[in-house]
This record gives structure tokens, C-alpha cells and sequence, in this order.
């Protein structure tokens, strides 16, 4: 998914607190971004489907909807990232939103700082998933993956990948047969900042698996390495082998 401005990021803050709302607005825009907000969740979701942003800031608690019923409904019609913004910090509530699609979250209160630094990190992650390899892999005759097209194919379907997902199994098959650190995957799909965040990983990595395997219980392509991190299946090996 590259991004929908090619000049300045669009983005918008469904929040129903305006004090807030208006400090993410100054803050953003101090920082040129094109900033636009809903007080509402059902604002929040017309605005969306007129403004186009490239990134939304979403509050879990509104007046009207429940934030995660709206990140559901989100979820329904675009891939547009979004960081989910709570003040419980609860790590249920965290990869609760994480589970329904947000790819990021910031506990209030927040710094200026950090929640622009969280802004950059994510558009910086999905601009970078639309740079992959020209070669067209074929794991095995399940399997096929067109990174240039950004194409996963499975028993013949097309399946639909959101950016952090598709950015992971990039950095798998790309190393495949090497297992990655927990430390190495977080770094290169979700930056530095978030090493600290391992069940990042383990929710992602699970994403994959009901998308791609065919039976995830027991997973071929995406193997666990207990203790250490995850290792994608060396396709290569096998077919040098025939």
C-alpha cells in the first residue's frame, strides 16, 4: 500500500476530546502533515471515506461507537494503517486493537514527541512495503509469492495481506532457511523503537499462519525456532535437491 499523498501525509484524528484533539492537530501539523479530525466515531468514518488519509489516529473510547467497533469497520473497507490511542495502557486493550488490525497504539498521556515519532515510524513501514523482488517464488505448488506485483497466492486465490504482514513475510522468505531473532524482526518490520514489543511478533506471525498454511496447528512454511525467533522454510534447498 503505498501512500495516497505523495507530497504531504493526510492525517485523521477521530477523537472526542477537543482539547486533545486539537493538541494531536498542532503537533501533526508543526510537523507538515495534513491533519483532519472527527469528534465522533460515525464522523471519524464519513470523514475518512472523503479526506483519504494515509494514517489514522483512533481513540478507543468515543461518545457514539465503541473505537473498536470502528477500527472493525475500518478494517471493512481500506488497509489505511492505524494507531489506536487508549489511556487504560491495559495490555489486553493493546493487542486487542492489534488483533483487529491497528498496527500501532500510543498510551496517553503522550509527548509530542513520541506520538509524531510513532506517526513517521508507520508511514515509514508501509512506504516500504511497495519495494520488494522481481522474482516470482514458488515456495511449493500451494505457495506462489510476486513481491514486485505484491501478490501472495494461495492453492490458486489471491490473498489479501495487510502492510505489516506483508512486510513481515518479506523479511522471512527473504532469509529463508535462517532463523530471525525476535530482536531482528521487530527492528526491520516495526523500527528500533519497538523492540521491546514481542507479542508484535507472535500476533503477526500468527496472522500469516491462517492466511497461508494449511493447517496452522502444524505449519509448513512458517517454522518456530522455541526460545529464539522464526524461520521461514528453505524452498531453495528442496528444489536444488531435485
Amino acid at each position: 500500500m503505498a501512500l495516497k499523498s505523495a507530497s504531504i501525509p493526510k492525517i485523521l484524528v477521530i477523537e472526542d476530546e477537543e482539547r486533545m484533539a486539537r493538541f494531536i492537530r498542532l503537533n501533526l501539523e508543526h510537523d507538515g502533515f495534513l491533519v483532519n479530525e472527527g469528534l465522533t466515531g460515525r464522523e471519524g468514518l464519513d470523514k475518512m471515506r472523503t479526506f483519504m488519509p494515509d494514517l489514522i489516529l483512533l481513540d478507543i473510547m468515543l461518545p457514539d461507537i465503541d473505537g473498536f467497533e470502528v477500527l472493525k469497520m475500518i478494517r471493512e473497507i481500506d488497509n489505511v494503517p492505524v494507531i489506536i490511542l487508549t489511556v487504560k495502557g491495559e495490555e489486553d486493550d493493546r493487542v486487542r486493537g492489534l488483533e483487529l488490525g491497528a498496527d500501532d497504539y500510543v498510551t496517553k498521556p503522550f509527548s509530542p514527541r513520541e506520538l509524531v515519532s510513532r506517526v513517521k515510524a508507520v508511514l515509514r513501514r508501509v512506504e516500504a512495503t511497495g519495494v520488494g523482488s522481481e522474482e516470482i517464488i514458488e515456495v511449493d505448488n500451494r505457495l506462489k509469492i510476486d513481491f514486485s506485483r505484491r501478490e501472495i497466492w494461495v492453492d490458486g486465490n489471491l490473498v489479501k495481506l495487510r502492510p505489516t504482514e506483508y512486510r513481515l513475510l518479506y523479511h522471512l522468505v527473504q532469509n529463508a532457511g535462517w532463523v530471525l531473532t525476535y530482536d531482528q524482526i521487530l527492528s526491520r518490520v516495526w523500527g528500533y523503537a519497538y523492540r521491546d514489543e514481542p507479542h508484535y511478533v507472535r500476533l503477526y506471525i500468527n496472522y500469516l499462519r491462517q492466511k497461508l498454511e494449511k493447517d496452522p496447528s502444524h505449519p509448513a512454511y512458517i517454522l518456530t525456532e522455541r526460545g529464539v525467533g522464526y524461520r521461514f522454510v528453505d524452498y531453495r534447498r528442496g528444489k536444488n535437491l531435485t
